[in-house]
């Protein structure tokens, strides 16, 4: 296994993982149970997205792609209920 990212919080990893997943590539977060004790660990640097070793460059290539696109342009609503706009 192989670490190929580090998601800011594990909501991201959990995002990436099932995206991966949908590529057909396994992979596992590592540091999910260290969140706790963030109180006495560093809070950086605690998670990590691992696939096997033969899956590395590919998963990176669809993290990478993922990263760097952009909402699709008309995909917002026109309004957005109980939310003020100021």
């Amino acid at each position: 296994m192989r670490k190929i990212y580090e998601p800011e919080h594990l909501m991201e990893g959990e995002l990436l993982q099932s995206m991966l997943a949908s590529e057909g590539i396994e992979s596992h977060i590592t540091g999910r149970h260290l969140l706790g004790a963030v109180g006495d660990l560093p809070a950086f640097g605690l998670l990590g997205l691992t696939v096997e070793d033969d899956q590395a460059e590919r998963a990176r290539l669809l993290i990478t792609e993922y990263n760097a696109a952009f909402p699709l342009p008309g995909d917002e609503p026109d309004s957005y209920p109980d939310v003020l706009l100021c």
